[in-house]
């Protein structure tokens, strides 16, 4: 009980909000409440300065935090070392900012260990990678490039960015257009974190370019639906269009590359199932 309350008072502290600390650890916001409420209660301690909905670490929880750092870190590594240790069964955890590369992969892993238990959480750059450096998964697949000495990656494949529109707009009569056609058009966007946001927005300011009313769609099934709804066109990553007849794919000219890669955090990389993940993608790559 006391792990689950020093991780909410953990999280909340770090993310600054109950709301995204509850998001992040898939409980209701009046639960994250009640775990900080009572710790602070049975050891009769403030950790945070109370301000209207505002929350400010204090002085106690400051000193805290890095302890309970160090405890959260401990858990995540014995958790790991039960979950690989065993020969016969065992779990691995994956996060991912998209199936198409992942899938094909876990796929070939079951089919070598299908004893072994797989997950697969499925959110942006930000989120996979986030997920990664806390230990919440063995591997992440992100289309985010990273220099980090503590991550080592493989690079799972490339894909061009295209535009998606609805069969009846404007531009679906044309197989490739100028990056000039953007302009004006209602642009679907990822939310801040995704790597084809950043990539659309950079290639957008490279060739300046503005774009009419942008409107933000916090997932690729939303965005897919909103084209085939006709309510505006988007960049996209060409395998993530999916096969409908209302749907047309246009190659951009100069579009920008977006790569996938596969990372795994150094000191883990030996032990027994993200290596066996690892050696089931490097298969894949040089196949």
């Amino acid at each position: 009980m006391l792990s689950a309350e020093l991780k909410a008072f953990y999280t909340v502290a770090r993310l600054g909000s109950v709301t995204q600390a509850a998001k992040k650890l898939g409980l209701s916001q009046p639960t994250v409440t009640t775990q900080i409420r009572q710790l602070e209660s049975r050891y009769s301690v403030e950790l945070f300065y109370r301000g209207g909905r505002r929350l400010t670490v204090s002085d106690d929880g400051a000193r805290l935090l890095p302890k309970v750092k160090i405890l959260l870190q401990q858990e995540a590594d014995i958790e790991f070392h039960l979950r690989n240790c065993g020969e016969a069964r065992g779990a691995l955890r994956i996060g991912a900012t998209a199936p198409y590369y992942i899938l094909d992969l876990v796929k070939s892993f079951r089919e070598r260990l299908p004893q072994i238990e797989v997950s697969v959480e499925i959110g942006n750059s930000q989120d996979v990678l986030e997920a990664l450096e806390e230990y919440r998964v063995d591997l992440a697949a992100s289309s985010q490039l990273v220099s980090d000495p503590r991550l080592t990656h493989l690079v799972l494949g490339t894909d061009p960015l295209v535009l998606a529109v609805h069969k009846q707009h404007p531009l679906a009569q044309h197989d490739c257009v100028p990056p000039s056609a953007l302009a004006g058009q209602c642009l679907l966007m990822r939310e801040y974190g995704s790597t084809t946001r950043t990539l659309t927005e950079e290639f957008l300011s490279a060739h300046q370019i503005s774009p009419g009313m942008q409107l933000e769609i916090g997932s690729r099934e939303s965005i897919r639906e909103a084209v085939l709804r006709n309510i505006g066109v988007s960049m996209i990553a060409c395998q993530e269009v999916p096969v409908n007849p209302d749907l047309r794919v246009i190659a951009i000219e100069g579009a920008p590359q977006i790569a996938e890669y596969l990372y795994c955090l150094k000191d883990r990389r030996q032990a027994r199932l993200p290596a066996a993940f690892l050696e089931v993608a490097r298969d894949s790559i040089a196949r």
